[in-house]
């Protein structure tokens, strides 16, 4: 591969682990970012670094938003990403590859069994409750032979906002990792939320991030989880909790670095990561308020019959099963939880009341006033409590019962350990106060130094910036889904095919999308389609010579006998060989 430089080009003799990782901040593939954590946080300062999110500041919805609370901005930001963005977990989207040739491209990195253990497509079955059936069945591919994986790549703000023009999407979409790093810079550009207190939490199959802001946000796909959401028993807080209660977090990702499971350094301020863990606990751990009892058998059913509520109904006590309210609760809009407890009792039929206790079953009343009572107590005492002041033991559930409880009142993190090595990589600050090119000027001074501020550059595709051979490398080792796309048409029917899509780039500037990006957008700038008609010639013919000529609003690309020619808007002459 050679690039003849000119006027705007980057070109550079890179070493061959270096350009793994260069190249691997163009695809972001759900095992690169494993492998090589600083791309997390390097696709966080790409997206701000990107004018899409700036644009949102525009929108009607965002007016005023400098003037409202913390959780308003924050639930303004949830509601405009609900309404442009949905979860994308389609397989087809970014193509196949296998663990063979994933775990070859590794192996100077990290131990295959290592990598086993840990990432869902190369063995991790952690959660039962995702994994009860076979993983490859839950994800649909048992339809694939062998050892066939999905690159699971994860999208830029672009890549996300344009699968408006994908088939039947109308709306932007993502998949987890996209959908964390695009909320952290918009926590940062729309509610001017500090990135120091913005962290990216990664397990084997899922990314969220914490906000240490208030009593802490956890972000989870497009919804947002509050530290009261996270222990009221519903189906979503059911959702968020899963992954923290389930797997091991393989990655903290902050501004300040990053620490991972598997590698003995990191790069995160140790004191910053201190006060993280302190912070993610206390958001972790339920008050103990009267009504958490309520939470938790809204979550845990099968220890509804274990409990009746007294209720006073005309001046006189009634007792009622606990699974009968919530069988009301189901078609309510009041909650058996909150404020709306009474409205919700009202709702009730008479006849489900009885005017003596029932046998064999707890009073939550009762429950729940020695919890008030014992306001400080101990999530580990709460069995001996409640054992000693209550006549509890009527219920054949009971120890099951405080085991499940306790595991709901406190979900304990398995973070990375801090025995680690801890590197100073030179740390960025970014004001809130910082307009774009604020961001961007900086980033480029930084990534002299810093090998984040440089990964973010080519998450960015800054191609003005960088050298273009791991853009190159990355766009024809690994975009299969156009080759899959264009089967064995003629050349000439694929050049045709390119050149009826649309002629405009999902990135601005002198940006450039990846050869899939084009497919499954139908558009791109003439650079874009030569480098997409490239993938095709060089995977249906290794061996053959490519040249791709870029001048001044013309691209012309020559290979034995195929040639095709293109217009471009981007400004990026020179000459390469593939």
């Amino acid at each position: 591969m050679t690039i003849v430089k000119q006027e705007h080009i980057q070109s550079e003799a890179i070493e061959k682990k270096m350009m793994e990782m260069y190249s691997s901040a163009f695809t972001l593939s759900d095992m690169e970012i494993f492998v090589f954590p600083e791309l997390l946080y390097a696709l966080v300062l790409a997206n701000i670094m990107s004018p899409v999110i700036w644009e949102w500041r525009k929108d009607p919805w965002f007016s005023g938003i400098e003037k409202r609370s913390f959780m308003q901005k924050v639930n303004r930001i949830k509601q405009f990403i609900m309404d442009n963005f949905v979860f994308n977990l389609d397989l087809e989207t970014w193509g196949l590859t296998t663990q063979e040739k994933e775990l070859e491209r590794f192996d100077d990195f990290i131990d295959r069994d290592t990598i086993s253990r840990s990432n869902a497509l190369f063995g991790y079955e952690g959660d039962k409750y995702y994994f009860d059936i076979d993983i490859r069945k839950h994800f649909g591919l048992d339809k694939y032979r062998g050892s066939i994986i999905p690159y699971w790549k994860t999208e830029t703000a672009e890549a996300m906002k344009a699968f408006i023009y994908k088939k039947d999407y109308t709306t932007g979409a993502g998949e987890c990792v996209s959908l964390s790093t695009l909320y952290t810079a918009a926590l940062f550009i729309i509610a001017k939320i500090p990135l120091e207190k913005i962290y990216l939490l990664a397990t084997p199959l899922h990314s969220q991030n914490f906000i240490d802001a208030n009593s802490g946000v956890l972000t989870n796909n497009r919804r947002i989880v509050t530290k009261n959401m996270w222990s009221n028993g519903t189906t979503i807080s059911t959702k968020a909790r899963r992954a923290l209660e389930n797997e091991e977090v393989t990655i903290v990702a902050h501004l300040s670095g990053y620490i991972h499971s598997v590698y003995p350094e990191a790069t995160i301020d140790p004191e910053i990561y201190s006060t993280f863990k302190n912070s993610l606990a206390r958001f972790l751990t339920a008050d103990m308020k009267p009504e958490i009892m309520s939470s938790f058998l809204r979550r845990e059913n099968s220890f509804q019959c274990c409990f009746q509520y007294c209720h006073i109904m005309h001046g006189k006590k009634m007792y009622i099963k606990v699974e009968r309210i919530y069988t009301y609760e189901h078609s309510s809009p009041n909650s058996f939880s909150t404020d709306s407890r009474a409205a919700l009792l009202k709702e009730i039929d008479a006849e489900e009341f009885s005017f003596t206790p029932l046998s064999d079953r707890i009073i939550l009343n009762e429950f729940e006033e020695s919890i008030k009572n014992h306001p400080d107590l101990p999530i580990s005492q709460l069995d001996k409590i409640m054992m000693g002041e209550l006549y509890i033991d009527k219920c054949p559930k009971i120890e099951d019962m405080f085991k499940y409880l306790k595991e709901f009142l406190y979900v304990e993190p398995r973070l990375p350990g801090t025995d680690k090595k801890f590197i100073d990589p030179g740390r960025i600050s970014i004001p809130v106060t910082f307009s774009r090119q604020n961001v961007i000027n900086l980033i480029k001074t930084e990534a002299r130094d810093n090998k984040m501020a440089r990964l973010a550059l080519f998450a960015y595709r800054d191609l003005e910036n960088i050298p273009w051979e791991p853009y190159l490398k990355a766009a024809v080792e690994r975009n299969p889904v156009s080759i899959e796309g264009f089967g064995q048409k003629s050349m000439d029917d694929v050049i045709g095919e390119i050149n009826s899509m649309d002629t405009v780039s999902i990135y601005s500037g002198n940006r450039l999308a990846l050869p899939d990006e084009v497919w499954n957008y139908r558009r791109g700038d003439g650079i874009e389609k030569a480098v997409l008609l490239a993938n095709v010639i060089k995977n249906r013919d290794p061996e053959s010579d490519v040249t791709i000529t870029i001048s001044e609003g013309a691209v012309e690309l020559i290979s034995g006998d195929v040639a095709g020619k293109f217009e471009t808007s981007k400004n990026l002459p020179c000459k390469i060989t593939l």
